[in-house]
């Protein structure tokens, strides 16, 4: 062969195992659920196989990739990567020789968002699994030769009775049960239960960690069971009716099918064309993981409530639960509000209902109540939110009613949850929460005793939250209350040492805490005086106040080189060491800190002093760094959609800096051409002409065919349908985008 014809044949064979392939393939399966399964430090993410918000979430019980063994397989995950509620476990051999910490080495594992495979190798068993929304398949292969049996745990108190082929019984998570209804494809020769290390020849058992043997016997080939389940928060006959919405019960194949078709057709709302193979697998999956919560639990029109501890009825709405605001408020709520509005309105009125029900409105409201973990009460931001991008099928008085008497009523205190105490009132009072001098014993009973103060992080928050709760009095002609939470929400005004340049905690006199040190004081994740990140990263709030600090700073151009110094300055200390003290804060550039939710604007604040190039230069970097299509390919905590939200709106070239003003900041899209399929039937397509790895910056753009020299556009201009159009090159474009 000529060097003219291996050269021909080598791009020939090169675009078809990158270009054409690509091309061919649909989104979901370019969804590669191991990327993040390896922290850098802290959670790694979990390859959940669902369907989009649905109650039934699956993954296989073990910590992360890297476990040899595995014990067996949840039949749901209560809550983002916690609370796995019964377990399943096949197994060969007779009940009595089976230990009752069964596990095995596995091999062979494929994940997909709607389909899940792997082989328990020492008896080789195939196990396949598919789910639905409220209901879930699996199908066990056993090798021939050998007595097959299932083992069906619960995780806590619960109670499993077995008759004919047909299970039902229920699990306790946090005090909730979760109620099942399981059906084998036939009926077990034999049934025993186990009680701690008792094996007992009875069908039915209550109590702790208890667990059913079902014994199918032995065929000399290969065969096969399959059992499918419905759970529910309301009753066994519930879960029944949840199993029995399927159309072809036993045909594992079409629900598979089925699953495959859902989320083909939720990631195929964002149409990307361009960049490499890698960026369009990381994209597409962070889309997925933005679709693990919230959770849709109404069951046929019924749902189950925390507060009440009954069934309550839904109306003519869904409820959802399993949110984390303060991870989700920043990117994952924004972008839910573009793709999803209708869905956006029901999880509005699920907050509500929350605390209609309670009396509070809920931080961290999840299937079992409330875990009202981290600080502020962010769920205002998300209201706001929706409310300024159009979204009205709620009420905004109730919300604001609620939520005002949450924040006046409530103690500030991070991860507390009970009526106001004395830092309140302090707060109150002076505007500023205050934080203990270094080495002061706490005097505040209530203070928790491992997430501390927090004092500036507090402050800011609730600078945000009040602004937030301005907007809405407004909106709603409370013209006191506005003028009231305006006030308030200035407060970040007195913890700006404007010698420093950075937010300051305080003691109660109104001193400065000195000497201080904004690497590493405030103790683990210097939650004496921030949170979970040093005082680098909390310059940059709170989020409705951007053009006060660029003033405060000393203006546009002391802000640029201080968010310079941001992404420059060393750590200070080996990695070790920084990470002893500073566990939350990973995927660090300098003191910039990728890999948690508070960091996510800063690279766009660039644009409001007029120096738009260094927000597309480091997002670029940011992005191709950080987010990999490996298994430690996410740089932090990705908490069930906050971190992946923030790439999905980045890697399409736009991000909303403020919840709550229907704008957004453009950055350097990582695609040459996206598309966003509307709810309303219209498309808003984002073209990067020119664009690649080297070409990152705009020389020039066009909104609809009309210049536009300004870096950010309107959420108008999205919902409308249309055109934004960048030109883009290798240099910085210095004209575009200045003040």
């Amino acid at each position: 062969m000529s060097m003219l014809r291996l050269f021909l044949f080598s791009i020939i064979s090169a675009a078809l195992l990158t270009g054409c392939c690509i091309k061919e393939q649909e989104p979901v399966d370019l969804v590669n659920p191991y990327i993040g399964n390896i922290s850098h430090l802290l959670v790694p993410t979990y390859p959940t196989v669902h369907r989009p918000n649905s109650m039934l979430r699956f993954y296989p019980d073990r910590a992360d990739y890297t476990a040899y063994r595995i014990p067996g397989f949840p039949l749901n995950i209560i809550s983002h990567r916690s609370g796995k509620i019964f377990g399943i476990t096949p197994f060969t051999g007779n009940p009595g020789s089976v230990p009752v910490n069964i596990s095995y080495i596995y091999d062979n594992e494929k994940i997909t968002p709607y389909y899940y495979k792997v082989t328990l190798t020492e008896p080789d068993i195939k196990v396949e699994f598919t789910p639905e929304e409220k209901a879930g398949f699996f199908r066990i292969g056993f090798p021939g030769g050998s007595d097959a049996g299932i083992i069906l745990r619960t995780t806590g108190q619960g109670e499993l009775s077995l008759n004919d082929d047909t299970v039902i019984g229920f699990d306790t998570f946090n005090g909730v049960k979760t109620w099942l209804w399981l059906e084998f494809d036939r009926e077990p020769n034999s049934v025993s239960a186990r009680r701690n290390d008792t094996l007992l020849a009875v069908n039915s058992i209550a109590g702790n960690r208890v667990a059913l043997y079902a014994s199918f016997g032995r065929e000399q080939k290969p065969s096969e069971i399959k059992v499918r389940y419905g759970i529910s928060y309301i009753s066994a006959e519930q879960a029944k009716s949840n199993l029995y919405k399927s159309s072809d019960r036993w045909n594992f194949e079409s629900i598979v099918k089925e699953g495959r078709e859902i989320w083909n057709n939720t990631l195929s709302k964002i149409e990307t064309e361009g960049g490499t193979h890698n960026q369009q697998v990381v994209f597409y999956t962070s889309l997925y993981r933005c679709f693990e919560r919230m959770i849709d639990i109404t069951e046929d029109g019924w749902y189950y409530s925390p507060w009440t501890g009954k069934p309550e009825p839904a109306g003519d709405t869904a409820y959802f639960t399993d949110d984390w605001v303060w991870d989700t408020h920043l990117a994952l709520h924004p972008l839910q509000v573009i793709l999803n509005p209708s869905l956006q309105d029901e999880k509005i009125n699920s907050y509500i209902r929350s605390a209609r029900q309670s009396g509070w409105m809920p931080t961290f409201p999840v299937v079992t109540g409330d875990n009202h973990a981290m600080n502020g009460n962010h769920f205002a931001a998300v209201v706001l939110d929706a409310w300024n991008k159009g979204i009205r099928g709620f009420s905004l008085e109730e919300a604001y009613n609620h939520l005002k008497k949450t924040i006046m009523e409530e103690t500030k205190l991070p991860w507390v949850k009970g009526p106001a105490t004395v830092l309140d009132k302090f707060y109150d009072e002076k505007g500023w929460f205050p934080g203990l001098k270094k080495g002061e014993a706490e005097t505040v009973p209530e203070v928790h005793s491992f997430e501390k103060r927090q004092s500036v992080a507090v402050t800011l928050a609730s600078s945000y939250d009040d602004w937030c709760m301005a907007q809405m009095a407004k909106a709603l002609g409370k013209e006191d209350d506005y003028e009231f939470f305006r006030k308030r929400s200035l407060n970040y005004r007195n913890l700006f040492n404007t010698a420093t340049g950075f937010y300051h905690p305080k003691d109660s006199e109104g001193n400065w805490i000195e000497p201080f040190d904004y690497r590493f004081d405030g103790g683990l994740g210097a939650r004496d005086y921030y949170d979970e990140n040093n005082g680098w990263t909390y310059i940059w709030q709170p989020y409705h106040a951007f053009d006060d600090l660029i003033n405060m700073m000393g203006g546009p151009e002391k802000f640029d080189e201080k968010l310079d110094l941001l992404f420059t300055v060393p750590l200070g200390r080996s990695k070790w060491q920084y990470y002893a003290v500073l566990p939350d804060a990973t995927g660090n550039v300098g003191q910039f800190v990728m890999g948690n939710e508070p960091s996510m604007h800063i690279p766009y604040l660039y644009n409001l002093v007029g120096k738009p190039w260094k927000t597309q230069k480091r997002i670029r970097m940011l992005l191709n760094t950080w987010f990999r299509n490996d298994l430690m390919g996410i740089p932090g905590d990705e908490d069930g959609g906050g971190l992946s939200a923030f790439y999905v709106f980045s890697a399409m070239g736009f991000y909303p800096i403020t919840p709550g003003i229907p704008e957004y900041q453009i950055g350097s899209p990582l695609f040459r051409k996206i598309k966003i399929h509307l709810d309303n039937g219209k498309t808003f397509t984002i073209v990067a002409e020119n664009n690649s790895d080297e070409c990152i910056y705009i020389q020039s753009a066009k909104l609809n065919g009309k210049d536009l020299n300004k870096t950010s556009i309107t959420h108008n201009d999205i919902i409308g349908g249309g055109k934004l159009v960048l030109k883009m090159g290798e240099k910085p474009g210095h004209n575009w985008g200045r003040k």
